[in-house]
């Protein structure tokens, strides 16, 4: 018997309260001192968070509801409790550190506050493809990171220093409320002869996930952030090339290497003049030799014979008769 429609609705927003409940809960690890647990926790309310659209989808049960609790749930989830998290870590019982909590709060808040704008206003069909700003989730994690490092290390070294921390904090915060592109992985699609490469690599990664999850995620923290400059260039490689919007990826490769071929012949070779001025200056460097009568009519007939110094014809200047 096939489910009702009201019980459909109910699974995407249940795996957002999940969501909701996992960051609240990693303030409680959080207070009693059990950070590993708090990471875990916000971990576990990103990958929820990132189940409940995907599952409201396939089972066509969006509404209006759900959108409005997913972002009060990412609000709670990446912003508040990483917040909280970071405040009881290094700043408690500190008026600076609560500030600077505060600015990472509210700008998570200001975040998907313009990512719900941002869903109203027409954009280009390749904007889809990129995130203004961190994401939520990218930025819960992005600040835990001091404090992921400090537990894999089982130690404290610079990187946990407070103002080593409130700058991270104030940093991970400007990215988030940035207009810098970030890449949106539900758009990446995989061509059929690399699904079964791709589901042994997440294998692979889910194994190195169970076996040393900090580890794991300090590396995913890591080449997320070293994607921002790649995907800036591609935001702004998109944004002057019209005819890759709505084109694979392989042909928007043969689009680039097209246009880098025409770059090529416009001029961005090595200039003549440059292989010309070489050759002049070797000329010039070579040990002169005693010049008779029947060499210079050589030179000036612009054939050079072996064994004879080049003449300027030879290696590509016109000589100018002085006046």
């Amino acid at each position: 018997m096939a489910p009702s429609g009201p019980g459909i609705r109910l699974l995407p927003n249940a795996i957002t309260v999940l969501a909701m409940c996992a960051g609240l809960s990693a303030v409680h690890f959080a207070i009693i001192g059990m950070y590993g647990a708090a990471i875990g926790s916000i971990a576990a309310a990103a990958v929820f968070d990132g189940l409940d659209g995907r599952i409201a989808r396939l089972l066509d049960a969006t509404s209006k509801m759900g959108a409005e609790l997913d972002s009060l749930a990412d609000a709670i989830s990446f912003g508040v409790a990483p917040a909280l998290v970071i405040y009881v870590w290094k700043f408690d019982s500190s008026r600076e550190g609560w500030v600077v909590a505060l600015i990472f709060a509210v700008c998570m808040v200001l975040r998907l506050a313009r990512f719900n704008t941002l869903l109203e206003v027409e954009q280009p069909p390749f904007a889809k493809e990129f995130f203004v700003g961190v994401p939520a989730p990218a930025g819960g994690l992005l600040l835990l990171l001091p404090l992921i490092v400090d537990e894999q290390l089982d130690r404290s070294g610079w990187w946990s220093g407070k103002i080593v921390v409130a700058v991270w904090t104030v940093g991970i915060a400007l990215l988030l409320v940035s207009r810098i592109p970030t890449l949106s992985v539900k758009t990446i699609k995989v061509p059929p002869r690399f699904a079964a490469p791709l589901l042994v690599l997440v294998g692979l990664l889910a194994a190195a996930v169970i076996t040393f999850p900090l580890v794991a995620l300090i590396a995913a923290m890591l080449v997320y952030l070293g994607h921002l400059p790649y995907s800036v260039r591609r935001y702004r490689w998109l944004a002057k090339h019209p005819e890759a919007w709505s084109v694979a990826g392989k042909d928007r490769r043969a689009i680039r290497r097209a246009h880098g071929v025409a770059a090529r012949r416009l001029g961005l070779r090595q200039p003549l003049g440059g292989r010309v001025a070489g050759a002049a200056m070797r000329a010039v460097r070579r040990p002169r030799r005693a010049v008779g009568t029947t060499h210079v009519a050589a030179e000036a007939d612009g054939a050079a014979r072996p064994g004879k110094r080049r003449g300027w014809r030879q290696i590509g200047l016109r000589r100018h008769d002085r006046p």
